[in-house]
C-alpha cells in the first residue's frame, strides 16, 4: 500500500504546528537558562551496529521481528532501528514510525519539504551506508527538530537510526559570542566577519549562528545563518509581533553595550515561527549578536 505525503504527516505528526505573535521584550543581561538534553550520535551509531550484526548472524525473518518489537533489545532510548526495502516500504520499526509498517514511505516528506526517505534509499543504491539530516517531530517535546538518521545496506535491507540533533541554548549562544567577540579583538572586523559568514568557520551550529549589524548605519556585516543579508539595512525590520526587534538591539547596544533581545522568529532548522532569545554586546561601531531558540 502506497500513501501520499499528507496522509503520512497525518499518521505521524497529528496536527500542524501553528504559531502566534508574541510579546517583545528586551532584558539587560538576563540570566542563562538550562540546556535542551541532547541525543548523541554515538548512541545511535552503536545502535546501527548492533542491528547489522544481528540481520547478519540471524538472517532477516529474525531480524526483523526483533526490529518490530517494541519490548526489545533495539530500542534504546529514544533510538531505534528501523528499516526500509529498495522500494521505500518500511519493513520494520520499534518506534514512532511502527504505524508505518508495510506501507510504502518512499515520498514521505519532512516538516520542510525535504523528501529524506528517498534521500536514504537513493544513498543505499550508490554507497553501503550514509547518512540523511532532515527535520521531524521529537516526541520527547512535541517539538519538530533537527534529525539525522545514520543508515547502512545489508543485502536487499536497508537500516537506519536516527538521533535528534540538539537545539542551541543559552550557554551555547553565550560560548560563541564569547568566541566571536574575542576573534574580532584578535584578528579585526574584516576577517572575523569572513569567519561568521562561512557556514564552515566555526560560528554556525545547527540553529546558532553570529551576525553582526552597524550601529550607525543598521546594515549586516555578517550573518552566519543568511551571508546574502550583508549590506542590508534592518533597522525597520520586525518581528512576528510587528515591533521593530533590530533597532532595540541597536539602542540596547548603545546604551548599555551588552543585553538580551527576547523576540519570536522563524527558526530554519525547524520552519516553525518560535520564541528566540538574542544575546548582544557591542565591539566599537558594531554589535554583535547570538540567538537561541525556546519551545513556545
Amino acid at each position: 500500500m502506497k500513501l501520499n505525503n499528507r496522509n503520512l504527516l497525518t499518521l505521524m505528526l497529528g496536527a500542524a504546528i501553528s504559531a502566534s505573535p508574541l510579546v517583545y521584550a528586551v532584558t539587560d543581561n538576563a540570566p542563562a537558562k538550562g540546556s535542551v538534553e541532547r541525543s548523541h550520535a554515538r548512541q545511535a551509531s552503536a545502535l546501527l551496529e548492533r542491528a547489522t550484526a544481528h540481520l547478519k548472524a540471524n538472517g532477516t525473518e529474525q531480524a526483523l521481528a526483533a526490529f518490530n518489537d517494541r519490548q526489545g533489545s533495539f530500542v534504546d532510548g529514544q533510538h531505534y532501528v528501523f528499516v526500509l526495502d529498495p522500494n521505500g516500504t518500511m519493513l520494520a520499526s520499534n518506534g514512532a514510525s511502527r504505524a508505518l509498517v508495510g506501507l510504502n514511505v518512499m515520498d514521505l516528506k519532512d516538516a520542510a519539504g525535504k523528501p529524506f526517505i528517498r534521500q536514504i534509499v537513493d544513498g543505499a543504491r550508490t554507497a553501503d551506508s550514509g547518512q540523511v539530516d532532515y527535520h521531524w517531530l521529537n516526541p520527547a517535546d512535541n517539538k519538530v527538530e533537527n534529525k539525522t538518521s545514520l543508515y547502512r545496506k545489508v543485502g536487499d535491507q536497508i537500516l537506519a537510526v536516527g538521533y535528534y540533533i540538539p537545539r542551541s541554548s543559552a550557554e551555547h549562544a553565550q560560548k560563541m559570542l564569547d568566541e566571536a567577540v574575542a576573534l574580532m579583538k584578535r584578528s579585526g572586523g574584516e576577517a572575523a566577519f569572513k569567519a561568521f559568514n562561512d557556514p564552515q568557520g566555526g560560528f554556525v551550529m545547527n540553529d546558532e549562528y553570529v551576525f553582526v549589524i552597524g550601529l550607525e548605519d543598521g546594515q549586516y556585516r555578517a550573518s552566519g545563518a543568511s551571508p546574502n543579508l550583508v549590506g542590508v539595512d534592518v533597522r525597520e525590520v520586525t518581528d512576528a509581533a510587528g515591533t521593530p526587534l533590530f533597532k532595540q538591539m541597536i539602542e540596547l547596544a548603545k546604551n548599555k553595550g551588552s543585553g538580551t533581545v527576547d523576540y519570536v522568529w522563524r527558526n530554519p532548522a525547524t520552519n516553525a515561527v518560535e520564541k528566540k532569545h538574542s544575546l548582544i554586546r557591542r565591539v566599537d561601531d558594531v554589535l554583535l549578536g547570538v540567538g537561541y531558540y525556546s519551545p513556545n
